[in-house]
């Protein structure tokens, strides 16, 4: 029975190759906005500043020219005045003269056009900033960030402070900002959809492709002959591109293994016609051997005693290599798909004469039967069936020590289906073996199984036959219960069973 390989699960988290080629457009494009954005906000904020620094500078000159103007003829301190401002000053210009440490003009215009008062606070950051003509960032407590120029006044120590708010360059770089972002936000979004479309697009060929493979792996390449003529289309085949070398590398491999497969299905032919004819041919020559030796045994008590004793080996491993030829033979017209005679068996009458039989076979085990209320029919060939359940209780009585209890259960499944079960109290199959039970020539016990005439193949002929009737074979192991199970599709309905009819043996529940 050919094993089934259950496919390993997707891990979590893996993502597609469509997710991976969107989710990096979408990440390089949100970088790109993210350095344009940033660069755009760092050019913009130098060229307004740098514009502040031009208005600030003529503000600076008119205020110097107003406070050289304001100053007494006599070359004296000049006065302090209120109410009067440099003409030509925007609205939110600061502007003080001190004469030394002491405010002696301020001619500061609030943000709505009226005067403004600086604190002393005020005062002493304007005083603080370098008479060097260069423009300063400072900020006020409460009316933020200016930059601030200082002037001297030629022929005094008086210095002049002019300052301009930074308040216009800061909201323009915010309102910028968020127009960046919006329109930045708005263009991610539609990469994120326009580039999943051209990406499921684009790959569409490399579906192509996969669908392929995955036809293939549909196909039962484990046996018989199979036609391989599966192929990518040609149109995704075109080695320009990376997706059509793929699909062309795809097409070569199913070439070489369809080459392989047809090669691989003339030798299995070749093996078992070779099998076959052997087979065949070592029937009569083992049937002569067994019939001469059986005649040398009549006369035994006119042998040497070692010369009977060898005549009486040559009998048993006569009958030994017929059972091996045989089972040989049925394997080879199995695996030809030579036709089953198939009719209507009564699978419950069939169960209760194999265990009727193992139990005189095996008088030191416990046999068990369970049978159901009804008889349950199958299609198929009553001698092969029964051969199953033979080859299966005798494996178990091969495989496990006197004293084990054997129990035969015949049942129908939800699905209606029939489940034979054979279950043993044994020691159970080794964990190493349990993979190869249906395979040929595969043993648990060398030694013994040679001694009682096992020749390693009943289970591969129960699995083969099984498998030629439409049905399942399975096996469960471990230490202290083995379980063989078979499942049949049955004959007819249930309903139908009441109208059949089967006498069976009375057998007991145990020996």
């Amino acid at each position: 029975m050919a094993a089934r390989t259950v496919p390993a699960r997707p891990r979590r988290g893996r993502l597609s190759l469509r997710a991976k080629l969107t989710g990096s457009m979408v990440v390089l494009l949100t970088v790109v906005c993210l350095l344009v954005g940033v660069v755009s906000e760092f050019a913009l904020d130098l060229f307004l500043t740098r514009q502040i620094d031009q208005q600030l500078s003529a503000a600076a000159n008119r205020s110097l020219v107003f406070a050289s103007n304001t100053r007494p003829p006599d070359g004296g301190p000049p006065p302090q005045q209120q109410g009067a401002h440099p003409l030509g000053q925007n609205v939110g210009t600061v502007s003080a003269t001190f004469s030394g440490q002491v405010l002696v003009h301020d001619d500061s215009i609030a943000e709505h056009g009226g005067r403004l008062y600086l604190t002393a606070d005020q005062q002493a950051l304007m005083l603080s900033v370098p008479a060097d003509g260069k423009p300063h960032t400072m900020s006020f407590a409460d009316l933020g960030e200016y930059r601030l120029m200082a002037l001297p006044v030629a022929g005094t120590s008086d210095v002049v402070v002019t300052g301009l708010p930074m308040k216009p360059v800061t909201d323009t770089l915010l309102t910028v900002g968020l127009i960046l972002f919006g329109v930045a936000a708005a263009g991610v979004l539609g990469v994120a959809f326009l580039g999943a479309f051209a990406v499921r697009r684009t790959l569409r060929p490399l579906d192509r492709v996969a669908a392929t493979a995955g036809r293939v792996t549909e196909l039962p390449l484990d046996r018989g002959q199979v036609a391989l003529s599966i192929r990518v289309p040609e149109g995704d085949t075109d080695p320009r591109t990376e997706v059509g070398q793929v699909g062309s590398a795809l097409n070569l491999m199913l070439g070489h293994v369809a080459q392989a497969l047809e090669a691989r299905h003339d030798s299995e032919i070749r093996v078992r016609q070779f099998v076959a004819d052997a087979s065949h041919e070592l029937r009569t020559p083992l049937a002569a051997i067994r019939g001469y030796a059986e005649l040398a045994a009549r006369g035994s008590a006119l042998v040497p005693p070692d010369v009977a004793h060898s005549m009486g080996r040559i009998q048993s491993e006569a009958v030994r290599m017929s059972s091996l030829v045989e089972d040989l033979l049925l394997l080879a017209r199995l695996d030809a798909g030579r036709p089953l005679d198939v009719r209507e068996v009564d699978l419950t009458r069939l169960v209760a004469d194999a265990v009727g039989d193992a139990r005189v076979a095996g008088r030191e085990h416990r046999w068990l039967l369970e049978l159901p209320p009804e008889p349950v029919l199958v299609l198929g060939d009553v001698q092969r069936l029964h051969q199953v359940l033979a080859n299966l209780l005798a494996n178990a009585r091969t495989h496990t020590p006197p004293g084990t209890a054997v129990v035969t259960a015949l049942a129908r499944s939800a699905d209606g289906s029939a489940v034979l079960t054979v279950t043993d109290n044994g020691p159970g199959i080794a964990p190493d073996l349990l993979p190869d039970v249906f395979e040929r020539f595969a043993r648990g016990d060398s030694s013994r199984s040679r001694n009682a005439g096992s020749t390693g193949l009943g289970m591969a002929i129960a699995s083969a036959v099984v498998v030629a009737h439409h049905g399942t074979i399975e096996v469960h192991s471990r230490p202290g219960r083995t379980e063989f199970a078979v499942r049949l599709p049955v004959a007819v309905p249930a309903q139908r069973v009441h109208s059949i009819g089967t006498t069976l043996p009375q057998l007991g529940t145990g020996s």
